[in-house]
């Protein structure tokens, strides 16, 4: 039984792989003061609730929070007894290459993506990550990382927002009916939708341009099908797309130990 948790900077996931299938996904909010021991009475909590009595034997994690690594290790090596891999540390090979300009930290959660699409759907592909921060990955013909985009993301822009102008309330993102706005709450999210539905097609459009080939859009986190309902922006939709890659990269260790 593999356990693979990826922690991004504003939610924590933990699922249950059994060898063919997730059998439970649990989600938690991402907080580095978090201890083991916490993580332990949390997590059996939410087993116990829904009866569901595992051996987990391995441990897989792809943190953006370098803060929490440490009692995440703990966390395993208690409860667990067994030493997890962690994405972009020493110990943890990936199964395909990253190209970038020497130095540069690609962030776990891109290079787990990147498998996963490649894995998935071949290569030349832009994988579209709506999260704290909404990412464009770009996928080379042999699945290599090659680089891509960090744009703010969808509720990070309606907060800042809300924060810098006294006057702008806090609002959901929605589609609205009309991109003509006629009270404020209409005119911020006709702003940010179809600001983000413009931002989405001029990118993934210069990317296909620059890169020369034909590719494929594949998205991934809550929002993309709120996008999706407006423009053909995607090929595929994934919403499981990061745990997928954190499961080929435990297998893809595993093997080569």
């Amino acid at each position: 039984m593999l356990l693979a948790i990826d922690c991004g900077n504003t939610n924590t996931v933990f699922s249950i792989w059994d060898g063919e299938r997730f059998i439970a996904t649990w989600r938690t909010s991402t907080e580095w003061q978090r201890t083991a021991d916490q993580y332990y009475v949390w997590l059996s909590t939410l087993m116990h609730f829904q009866k569901i009595e595992v051996d987990i034997t391995e441990v897989i994690v792809s943190s953006t929070v370098p803060r929490v690594v440490f009692n995440l290790r703990v966390f395993a090596d208690r409860y667990f007894n067994t030493r997890p891999i962690v994405v972009g540390k020493d110990g943890c090979v990936l199964p395909v290459d990253v190209r970038v300009d020497a130095g540069t930290a690609v962030g776990p959660d891109r290079l787990v993506n990147t498998v996963a699409g490649y894995n998935l759907y071949g290569g030349d592909l832009i994988v579209v990550d709506f999260g704290t921060a909404t990412t464009f990955d770009v996928v080379d013909s042999d699945g290599a990382y090659i680089g891509g985009v960090i744009a703010p993301g969808v509720n990070l822009s309606l907060e800042a927002l809300h924060q810098a102008a006294a006057a702008l309330p806090h609002v959901d993102i929605t589609k609205p009916q009309n991109v003509i706005g006629t009270n404020t709450v209409a005119c911020m999210q006709s702003g940010v939708f179809w600001g983000y539905i413009g931002l989405i097609k001029e990118i993934c459009a210069r990317i296909k341009a620059e890169h020369g080939r034909e590719m494929k859009v594949i998205s991934t986190g809550g929002l993309a099908p709120l996008f999706q309902q407006a423009e053909a922006l995607f090929d595929e939709f994934n919403d499981d797309l990061t745990m997928h890659g954190l499961v080929v990269i435990n297998e893809h260790n595993r093997k080569n130990i």
